[in-house]
C-alpha cells in the first residue's frame, strides 16, 4: 500500500480532527481576549504535528501488514500463503475467515482431486473389463471353422451382452451427477421392472439352471422406474455371479407401517462376516470376488449410490456358504421432490 493510499484510507479520520480542531478554535477564540492569537494559533501548529507524526508512523507501523497481504494476492502458488500476524481485531476478523475461506477451497480442491482419481481408476478397470470380451469374440473368430453356426452365434451373444452390460454401467456411472436432471418420480409396479431385469439376463438363468422364485402379489412404489430397474438389475447380476449351477434366486416383498422392501435373495457361496460391512464401498470385491469370480467392485456401489437418489436404501445379509439376502426399501414417508 502506497502512502498515498494509506492517507485515502484515514480521509474520515481527517473529516472528523477537521470538525474537533475546528470546535477547540472557536471555543479558545470565543473565550480569549482581544487581540490574543497566539494560543490559538500554537494550538493549531502542535496538534497539527502531532497528527502528521502519527500518520507517519502509523503508516510504516501497517505496512508491514499491506506488503505481506500484497504478497500474496499477487502470487499465483495458492497453497504458499504466507499471512502476516494481524495488527487488530479487524485485521484477525479478515484474516481468520481468509484461513476458513482457503481451508474450504483446499478441501474441494482435494475432493475434486479425489474424483477425477477415482474416474480415472474406474475408466482402467472399465477398459480392462471390456477387452476381454472383445479378445474371447477375436478367439471365436479365429476358432469359427470348428464350431457350428448356432454355437458361434450362442458365444458372440454372450460376449455382446458382458459388453452392453460394461458399457451400461460405465454410462450410469458418469451420469451419478446429473441425476437431478434425469429422474421422473411416479408411482411403479416393482413387479414389472423385477420381471424385465429377469427378462434381460434370462440366458445365464438358463445356462446354470438355475431356478428363480418371485411372489405373485403386487408391490407399488413410488420411484423412477428407469433408475430403479438399473439398481434391480445390478442385485441380479451379483446373484448371479455368486451363485453355483442349480441354485435359486428368490425374490419377495414386505410392508409395514413405516415402509415397503424389495427382497432379493440367493442361496449361493454368501459373503465372510468381515467383508459385510464393506460391499457397498466403491472398487471393494471381497474374498468372494478375488477368489471365485473376476469382479470390478463396481455393481453394489453404483446400486446403493442411486438409491439413495431416488430416496431408498440398501441392506445386505449373508451368511457364507448358505446365502446372500439384498434388501431395497422404500420408506413411505418422503418428499420425492428434493432429492440430493
Amino acid at each position: 500500500m502506497s502512502f498515498l493510499d494509506y492517507l485515502k484510507d484515514k480521509r474520515y479520520f481527517f473529516c472528523f480532527y477537521l470538525l474537533i480542531m475546528a470546535f477547540v478554535t472557536l471555543m479558545m477564540y470565543l473565550s480569549q481576549q482581544k487581540g490574543e492569537w497566539t494560543n490559538i494559533i500554537y494550538t493549531n501548529v502542535s496538534c497539527l504535528l502531532f497528527l502528521v507524526l502519527y500518520i507517519v508512523i502509523g503508516y510504516f507501523y501497517r505496512r508491514k501488514f499491506y506488503t505481506g497481504m500484497k504478497q500474496n494476492y499477487e502470487t499465483d502458488q495458492m497453497e504458499l500463503l504466507l499471512i502476516p500476524d494481524p495488527q487488530n481485531n479487524t485485521q484477525k476478523m479478515f484474516l481468520d475467515l481468509l484461513d476458513q475461506l482457503h481451508k474450504d477451497y483446499y478441501r474441494q480442491l482435494q475432493g475434486l482431486y479425489d474424483e477425477k482419481r477415482d474416474q480415472q481408476e474406474f475408466i482402467l478397470s472399465w477398459i480392462h473389463e471390456i477387452k476381454l470380451p472383445i479378445a474371447a469374440s477375436r478367439l471365436l473368430i479365429e476358432n469359427s471353422d470348428d464350431m457350428a453356426k448356432y454355437a458361434l452365434v450362442d458365444r458372440f451373444e454372450d460376449e455382446l451382452d458382458k459388453i452392453d452390460d460394461d458399457v451400461e454401467q460405465a454410462l450410469y456411472y458418469s451420469r451419478i451427477d446429473s441425476f437431478s436432471k434425469d429422474y421422473f418420480i411416479t408411482e411403479i409396479e416393482v413387479n414389472s421392472v423385477v420381471k424385465n431385469s429377469i427378462k434381460k439376463y434370462a440366458k445365464p438363468f438358463i445356462n446354470k439352471n438355475i431356478e428363480f422364485q418371485m411372489d405373485e402379489q403386487p408391490l407399488c412404489v413410488h420411484s423412477d422406474s428407469k433408475w430403479l430397474g438399473f439398481v434391480i438389475d445390478q442385485i441380479i447380476v451379483n446373484a448371479l455371479k455368486y451363485t453355483e449351477e442349480g441354485g435359486m434366486i428368490s425374490v419377495s416383498f414386505e410392508e409395514d407401517q413405516q415402509e415397503k422392501r424389495l427382497s432379493i435373495e440367493d442361496n449361493g457361496m454368501g459373503i465372510k462376516t468381515e467383508d459385510l460391512h464393506r460391499v457397498f464401498e466403491k472398487g471393494f470385491t471381497g474374498t468372494t470376488g478375488r477368489d471365485h469370480t473376476k469382479s470390478t467392485g463396481m455393481g453394489l456401489y453404483l446400486a446403493e449410490q442411486l438409491a439413495k437418489k431416488l430416496g431408498h436404501s440398501l441392506s445386505i445379509d449373508s451368511e457364507e456358504g448358505q446365502f446372500t439376502k439384498l434388501i431395497i426399501h422404500f420408506p413411505k414417508i418422503r418428499n420425492y421432490y428434493h432429492f440430493p
